[in-house]
């Protein structure tokens, strides 16, 4: 089978915005293996290592099966951004025919090895590596999912679990993408797991990575589901790597399936989207306990009020 590899180069002031935006169309368009070629800044001490290079371009690449209608959602795709030129985004947007096996297997460019912490190493399949002891190593194949620990959202989400979860503990990732959260947590001592994700593949993906990591399915669900689909249980603690406009939108939801003494760990937050943050925490009774920054990538821990 054959694809359409959509290429959307820009340039813009606020880069990290500008990544966030792209990427949220190129996901309402469920573009699949959706690649962030920006400049990565080197994080605060205590987060993960550098491990991509410098792009020629800021780029955002995802990929369309080649069907009778991908030029005409191509055509939607350029006109959509085209629209970002009133946030001082200008971008250009080029196309190539690709075999599936070109584009099932690009993304292995841009991901190594890669520290996030003194004890979690993410580790892709096909490299080798010698853990020194005490080390928890998370073996991850992401596919065309998004979550590979080389992103700032993803590498202050794996730091926060390393802080939160305790043995026993439960666990609702939403967006499960890769599964990366959801192994990670395991490996910290997690038992009953819920992975939910819009996307069927990133669910077979989550589903294939836990496997490969040796996690016990018993307690352990996953569902191609909306967070309003899903029951109403307490979870101690629920992971949204999403972007700050899905997560304020679905705060109700989130507040919902928060056990009264459980956290929720929120990223894939602009600095500049905070006060929408902050707003929705505000009118589910939810406050913010920590805030951890990277470059303008914010996460937060957050609760129910006392």
């Amino acid at each position: 089978m054959k694809f359409k590899k959509v290429i959307a180069r820009f340039d813009a002031e606020n880069i990290e915005l500008a990544e966030e935006v792209i990427c949220y169309i190129f996901f309402s368009f469920n573009l699949k293996g959706v690649i962030c070629e920006v400049p990565i800044p080197e994080p605060d001490e205590g987060f993960g290592t550098q491990t991509l290079k410098k792009p020629e371009h800021n780029s955002i690449i995802g990929y369309l099966p080649d069907t009778d209608d991908s030029d005409i959602m191509i055509s939607k795709i350029k006109k959509r951004l085209a629209g970002l030129s009133e946030m001082a985004v200008q971008v250009d947007v080029l196309s190539e025919i690709v075999d599936e096996k070109d584009w099932a297997h690009a993304w292995k460019d841009y991901f190594n090895v890669t520290r996030i912490t003194d004890k979690i190493v993410v580790k892709p399949e096909w490299k080798d590596y010698t853990p020194a002891p005490g080390e928890i190593i998370i073996h991850i194949d992401p596919g065309m999912a998004f979550g590979t620990g080389t992103h700032p959202t993803t590498s202050m989400c794996l730091a926060l679990l390393e802080d939160h979860v305790q043995p026993g503990k439960t666990l609702l990732d939403v967006g499960c993408g890769s599964g990366i959260l959801m192994i990670c947590a395991a490996k910290l001592g997690a038992k009953t797991m819920t992975g939910i994700d819009v996307d069927p593949m990133a669910v077979d993906i989550t589903r294939q990575n836990l496997e490969k990591n040796d996690i016990a399915f018993d307690g352990v669900t996953l569902g191609a589901a909306t967070l309003d689909k899903t029951p109403e249980i307490g979870y101690d603690l629920i992971c949204a790597n999403i972007i700050a406009q899905v997560i304020a939108a679905i705060m109700p939801d989130i507040a919902a399936r928060l056990a009264p003494d459980g956290k929720a760990i929120l990223s894939g937050i602009i600095e500049e989207r905070l006060p929408d943050i902050y707003a929705a925490l505000d009118t589910q009774n939810l406050e913010c306990v920590k805030k951890v920054t990277w470059d303008e990538w914010v996460a937060l821990v957050v609760g129910h009020k006392k």
